[in-house]
């Protein structure tokens, strides 16, 4: 009787072998995807993490053009209104072809308006606020380059307005680089004129700030 219940009872205990490896071969693979799915979760973190420094530096890049641009801009004026402007010398960079000269513009670039210091400082100023606001959605790195000329620009000129004389917000800005046949201006007219050119380009394409492109 023992014999035959060892024999009967075989099969159950056979079947259940299987039965038990299949369930940890399912919590095997339920654990396996668990974990797949932790690992890509912490890659699209890390991805996320990724885009939003890259997103990060360009509000970083802006501002390094823009300290460039006004630190060469004040760098020259100084040197300018120390050695140029005292002595009156013209100094023959090509020639007549290119010269440098000091001059005080009470005008806005390249000496137009001369008789509106004010409003010029006003408009200049306005330059800066918004281009504070573009900053907080600045994802492109061309914008970043012509916000960053087109403030250090703006902010080397205004300084001269606030600062020189004959007064606040009225100060005349000084000038010294003197092509031929053509108006004088100084590096922040560049800037900015650099800036505006970059800007007029990168709109034309249909590139905005944000780093999205449209069509017109």
């Amino acid at each position: 009787m023992a014999e035959a219940e060892r024999i009967i009872g075989t099969p159950d205990v056979e079947g259940a072998g299987p039965e038990k490896s299949s369930e940890n071969e399912g919590a095997g693979e339920t654990a396996a995807v668990k974990k797949d799915e932790a690992e890509g979760a912490e890659t699209a973190a890390e991805g996320g993490a990724s885009v939003a420094a890259q997103v990060k530096r360009k509000l970083p890049l802006l501002l390094i053009v823009a300290l460039i641009a006004y630190a060469l801009d004040l760098g020259s004026k100084l040197l300018v209104v120390a050695k140029l402007e005292p002595s009156g010398e013209t100094i023959n960079v090509i020639g007549e072809l290119l010269q440098f000269r000091a001059i005080r513009n009470a005008g806005a670039a390249f000496g137009i308006g001369e008789a509106y210091t004010i409003v010029f400082t006003i408009i200049a100023s306005s330059v800066i606020i918004v281009i504070a606001r573009l900053a907080r959605k600045l994802y492109s790195l061309p914008w970043a380059i012509a916000l960053g000329l087109l403030l250090g620009g703006a902010l080397g000129n205004l300084t001269d307005r606030i600062f020189r004389t004959p007064g606040f917000l009225e100060g005349a800005v000084v000038d010294f680089i003197a092509p031929a046949h053509f108006a004088v201006f100084n590096l922040a007219d560049s800037a900015v004129v650099c800036g505006g050119i970059l800007i007029v380009i990168l709109s034309f394409k249909g590139l905005d700030p944000d780093g999205t492109v449209h069509k017109s």
